[in-house]
């Protein structure tokens, strides 16, 4: 589900920052506190909808230092890895473990799933930087050699990809660290993911979960609760697994009240309405807590239109959550990653509405019998 007001969301792309030549002014070396994750923290940037959509992921497990453009690290084979990819739909990224690896250990590839109800990764050992092109041949056909089954174990990427952008290795590592003090054999640091400014990103996949602006402290607390089926709201930017303008919608039904659970809050449909509005159809099964939580405020609204404030008079069926947002570029006198330039256009949706019904009385409504 492409969004066709999709635009980039970090300006000029990143360059790395290198520490000044020997009597450069001290401006030019990078400094945590001036760096763009730190200055987004002081703006107070927002982070609603900002996952970059990638529904399938090709990860590939490489040791050696990674140049800002990390697939060059694949020498030979990296230009024909990102065709074949681009082709086929998946993103690739780097990854490593926290730490330091034992040389003869095998090094490992993953093909994850993040399609909602597919969710599942599949692990390969990788021999050699030219086996990464035997997988990708065989993909289309489903031929892949010797690919583990697939599992719905968790894992977190972190992003610390230094040479592309400073804060994420500040930022990240520190991150990653404390990740792998808790799951070591979850935890992988992996390549840029955007949203440098948002650094420590967090990606937790197979569901595409983008976290930003995660500490050390915080990492183990994101991993509890997807380890109990849900979402943290203040970190996370949204599921790549879905456009854009389906992250705002989830964001603030989420924050109307709705569930935090993985499993709630699918799109059915998407309208793109004239002047760059979209609404939205959300679905979910047993509104849980949420239906809890709006019985103690009841009102006696009609329970065709609940929402905040209103009544559920069941905890149990199914809704739709219909949200309507509008989509915004501000341009912004701000530098959104280390290298790069101001001024920049970032993305913006506001809300319109949100209303929930009862699926039985929609349909009605809708004149189906």
């Amino acid at each position: 589900m492409p969004d066709p007001q999709d635009a980039p969301l970090t300006g000029t792309p990143a360059v790395p920052v290198s520490p000044a030549p020997a009597g450069a002014a001290s401006a030019d070396r990078y400094r945590p506190e001036t760096g763009c994750a730190a200055m987004a923290l002081q703006r107070g940037d927002s982070m609603i909808a900002t996952a970059p959509p990638a529904d399938r992921w090709f990860l590939i497990e490489v040791r050696t230092a990674w140049p800002p453009q990390a697939l060059t690290a694949l020498q030979d084979v990296g230009p024909e890895v990102a065709r074949r990819c681009a082709e086929l739909g998946y993103r690739p990224a780097l990854i490593r473990r926290p730490g330091r690896t034992a040389p003869s250990a095998v090094r490992r590839y993953a093909l994850v799933d993040c399609r909602p109800g597919q969710e599942s990764t599949r692990w390969g050992d990788l021999p050699s930087d030219a086996h990464l092109l035997t997988v990708l041949t065989a993909l289309p056909s489903n031929t892949v050699p010797d690919l583990e089954p697939p599992t719905t174990e968790p894992i977190y990427l972190v992003c610390a990809h230094g040479r592309h952008d400073a804060c994420c290795a500040v930022r990240g590592r520190p991150v990653a660290a404390a990740l792998a003090a808790a799951y070591p054999d979850r935890t992988w640091e992996c390549s840029h993911i955007g949203g440098d400014r948002f650094a420590g990103n967090v990606v937790v996949l197979p569901h595409a979960l983008f976290y930003g602006q995660v500490t050390p402290a915080r990492a183990v607390e994101v991993a509890k609760h997807h380890a109990e089926n849900r979402v943290v709201p203040d970190l996370l930017r949204g599921s790549g697994a879905y456009p854009p303008a389906v992250q705002a919608a989830q964001h603030y039904a989420r924050a109307a009240g709705h569930s935090l659970s993985l499993n709630t809050l699918h799109p059915t449909q998407i309208h793109q309405l004239p002047n760059h509005h979209y609404k939205i159809t959300l679905t979910t099964e047993g509104m849980g807590e949420w239906g809890s939580s709006m019985r103690e405020q009841a009102d006696g609204s009609d329970e065709s239109a609940v929402g905040p404030g209103g009544r559920s008079s069941s905890s149990t069926g199914e809704w739709l959550v219909e949200v309507e947002v509008s989509v915004h570029f501000d341009s912004v006198d701000a530098r959104l990653t280390c290298g790069g330039k101001s001024p920049v256009q970032v993305r913006r949706f506001d809300l319109h509405s949100i209303e929930t019904h009862r699926i039985e009385s929609h349909r009605l409504d809708s004149g189906e019998r």
